[in-house]
């Protein structure tokens, strides 16, 4: 039992050591100390591409984060791709792109989700995805 609950915690300081080095700041870019404090709402979203888009579609595709980014309650924002681990049952890598949010509260991604220019940006680059898929996480 002991054990087990060592390699949880250690489980957990290797993931929020990782997230923290690699979150950036929204308004700066530039790498942010981000604590992962209970309560705070890390907002993940993954994005399948439509199929045959051309590199300059996918390009101006990506201008979507960019005016994501400029969204006011924005602690920390990141990109990422499918990272190329081992092939098992229950992982998902068939998504071209996802997101990382971090908001310092519920109210705050409330804010964000309902944001006239997040609501302009999803309508206008809609055209390149098939799928997206949001999962939220509110830290204990």
């Amino acid at each position: 039992m002991e054990r087990r609950s060592f390699l949880q915690s250690a489980a957990t300081l290797g993931v929020s050591a990782a997230l923290t080095g690699s979150c950036s700041s929204a308004a700066s870019g530039q790498a942010a100390d981000v604590e992962f404090d209970s309560g705070r709402i890390l907002h993940t979203v993954y994005f399948w591409l439509k199929e045959g888009i051309t590199e300059q579609e996918e390009q101006d595709f990506l201008e979507f984060f960019a005016a994501l980014q400029k969204i006011p309650g924005i602690l920390a924002f990141h990109i990422g791709k499918p990272a190329p681990t081992t092939d098992r049952e229950v992982v998902d890598n068939s998504f071209q792109y996802s997101i990382f949010v971090l908001f310092n509260s519920i109210e705050e991604i409330n804010v964000y989700e309902k944001h006239p220019d997040h609501l302009a940006a999803a309508e206008k680059y809609s055209k390149y995805w098939t799928k997206v898929a949001v999962r939220d996480t509110q830290f204990v």
